[in-house]
């Protein structure tokens, strides 16, 4: 992944460069206003220019569109009424007292059951996060065993959970794989891609044909959940 510069008469975009094994060019906005562009390995810098010339319009668009979300974002305060991504669906939160602290998920809602005054959202975040943490290791060791057979390995690789700020997962020689905890907000298909991505680095460290060939081997058309992964730009 390299950082270039597009300049289209007085507007300068920075975008970040994948060269891939493909045979199109593809151009992403993310909801954080992050420009992704994906071309084949051997396209030339003249080729990418025309792209985005031809693209500009629409580049335009989409970041106005996403500016005007981000003016709409607030910082959660964990009260009801607010909304909570959880395996790619947005639940609609719901907090009521309770003589036991838990948290449920049921018809559409994630609901706190709190000893607490309910309007404590400092408490509200702790229980709700101990609930996510819960999910996380039990989803996340469930769908790594799952792609595990994918791949005939005999030991599962252990899981890590770990904030990263440019990485939905990693893998370590150890075997051990690192997974991002936003990661329990995208949909089960997309954690599988993640995972079988990590796999392949088990036997190829690098980014090369080699290891591509295995990702497309093992993961199928792998790009489109790539994208819908970057595409959701999800917050705990």
């Amino acid at each position: 992944m390299d950082m270039e510069n597009f300049i289209f008469g007085s507007f300068q975009y920075e975008y970040e460069l994948f060269k891939q094994k493909r045979k199109t060019l593809s151009l992403t906005i993310r909801p954080d206003l992050k420009i992704i562009l994906k071309c084949p390995i051997d396209a030339s810098a003249e080729r990418v220019e025309i792209f985005l010339r031809r693209k500009w319009f629409w580049l335009e668009k989409q970041l106005s569109f996403f500016k005007k979300y981000q003016r709409k974002t607030y910082k959660k305060e964990y009260v009801s009424g607010e909304s909570f991504l959880y395996l790619g669906r947005q639940y609609r939160l719901l907090v009521k007292k309770s003589e036991e602290n838990r948290v449920a998920l049921t018809r559409g809602k994630i609901i706190i059951y709190s000893q607490n005054n309910v309007y404590d959202g400092g408490y509200n975040k702790k229980l709700l996060d101990g609930w996510y943490h819960v999910k996380m290791e039990n989803i996340f060791t469930e769908r790594i065993s799952a792609v595990a057979v994918n791949f005939g390995y005999k030991q599962q690789s252990a899981l890590i959970i770990k904030k990263m700020d440019k990485r939905w997962g990693s893998f370590l020689k150890s075997n051990k794989i690192i997974l991002n905890p936003k990661l329990i907000c995208a949909s089960k298909d997309c954690i599988d891609y993640v995972v079988t991505h990590e796999l392949c680095h088990s036997k190829y460290k690098n980014h090369d044909k080699k290891f591509f060939d295995l990702l497309e081997k093992k993961y199928p058309n792998w790009q489109k959940t790539k994208e819908k992964l970057e595409m959701m730009g999800c917050l705990i």
